[in-house]
């Protein structure tokens, strides 16, 4: 065989290999593609969440016992579709009414971590997302009985502070705890440098709205709750049967309790408010989940200026006439006198606000209230 015609049939069947391999990286490329394609088609749209509800613990399960902030909202809103969460608790949704709920653990470290972990789940859009704190509080009798729901325009951090044993400060000081980088309490207020961290105003037309919306809601009472008030002599709002009112919140770690303790809240919301904030709820977990959404707005993924915080009045923040501070406070951790209707009174001026904005999601998606 001549020499140049062996040198054009290994050519050609060298050209041949060539054009397989080539066919085959091909056909392998394109069903990589198509398989990537396919795997990425596969992932799901995230669920557009209209309002999400924060509260923040429960007693033992979830339905059928003793409820705790949680447990009304799974029951009556039918959360049924069930979220892994890797956190204090799983997440619950109605998806069709779009309404989510969440537990975050009691105290700011949980709910800050909480709030921003759903903040980051790719399975939600947050993004056009009303959001409902709602939990119950020691309430200040002189604003408010228990079993009363108060919507607040002002949620202020009593942790970030100063501290001296009472016992030890100078004559004169009506506290020993005084605001960080301030040299005794209650220095006259200047731009407070760590107020990113320390108040939270709400968007004031949002609150006003909802109170509007929710200030004639009966809350019912029962003769536990008028025995517990009773002893209230002196205190005409505590008295009252439970009601709807605007009252800001104070929250903090530690579960304080007395007089001369109620005094320095008062004091210590009107410092950083500047007078515009009145003490009526105090919480434990509201400025971390409010800390946790300034930092999701600021990257798009939730709308601060649409959220709710509502607490509701298990228990008064100082004892009754001729009740010791001490006395009183081993009384209600044997049992808060107000949880049941507290729970319950949380989750009917609540679920109204909720409801409203679900129901009529084509007009408050884009366009909040009033």
């Amino acid at each position: 065989m001549p020499h140049a015609l062996l040198v054009s049939r290994r050519a050609r069947a060298a050209l041949a290999l060539v054009c397989a391999g080539a066919r085959a990286v091909a056909v392998l490329t394109l069903a990589a593609f198509a398989c990537g394609g396919r795997a990425t088609a596969a992932q799901p749209a995230p669920i557009e969440v209209k309002v999400v509800v924060v509260t923040m613990f429960e007693i033992g399960a979830d339905t059928g016992d003793t409820p705790g902030e949680f447990q009304l909202w799974y029951e009556r809103q039918h959360l049924a579709e069930r979220f892994p969460f890797a956190h204090h608790h799983d997440l619950f949704m109605n998806e069709q009414t779009g309404i989510l709920a969440m537990v975050t653990g009691e105290g700011t470290a949980n709910s800050a971590s909480a709030v921003m972990e759903l903040g980051m789940d790719p399975r939600f859009d947050l993004s056009h997302a009303y959001w409902l704190v709602a939990g119950i509080a020691g309430v200040d009798p002189e604003d408010a009985s228990i079993g009363s729901a108060a919507w607040a325009q002002y949620v202020v951090d009593s942790d970030l502070a100063h501290e001296i044993d009472s016992r030890e400060i100078p004559p004169g000081w009506p506290t020993g705890r005084f605001p960080l980088g301030s040299g005794h309490p209650y220095d006259p207020p200047e731009p407070h440098a760590e107020a990113e961290n320390q108040v939270f105003q709400l968007n004031s037309r949002l609150v006003d709205w909802a109170y509007q919306l929710t200030r004639g809601i009966d809350l019912g009472d029962s003769p536990s709750l008028q025995r517990s008030r009773a002893r209230y002599e002196g205190f005409p709002n505590a008295r009252k049967p439970p009601f709807v009112l605007k009252g800001d919140d104070l929250c903090g770690e530690t579960f304080w309790h007395g007089k001369l303790m109620n005094d320095w809240a008062n004091q210590w919301m009107r410092y950083w408010t500047h007078g515009a904030g009145n003490y009526v709820m105090t919480a434990m977990e509201d400025t971390g989940t409010l800390l946790s959404l300034t930092y999701l707005d600021r990257i798009g993924k939730v709308r601060k200026d649409r959220v709710l915080v509502l607490r509701a009045g298990s228990n008064y923040t100082m004892p009754p006439p001729g009740v010791t501070a001490a006395q009183n406070m081993q009384k209600e951790n044997a049992g808060y006198s107000g949880l049941g209707a507290s729970v319950e009174s949380a989750y009917k001026v609540g679920a109204v606000v909720v409801n409203e904005i679900s129901s009529k999601w084509t007009v408050y998606r884009d366009h909040p209230p009033p």
